[in-house]
């Protein structure tokens, strides 16, 4: 499965989404102007990217055929 390009380019694609998770956690714990400055961008950053990789994970089980 690691040879197929779709499938890495699924991986990457949750792999961001895990990022700008860890990202938006990490400003919620550091508190103050920093979490004020970037907490909800980087959630909507993180609903953007979660979005794009459903889709790409629902797009690589209709091309290799659900099974």
């Amino acid at each position: 499965m690691l040879n197929d390009p779709l499938f890495i380019v699924v991986l990457i694609s949750v792999l961001v989404v895990l990022g700008i998770l860890m990202f938006g956690i990490g400003s919620f714990a550091r508190g103050g102007d920093f979490n004020r400055k970037y907490a909800n961008k980087a959630m909507r950053w993180r609903v953007i990217a979660q979005f794009i990789a459903v889709v790409l994970i629902l797009g690589f089980v209709w091309i290799r055929g659900g099974n």
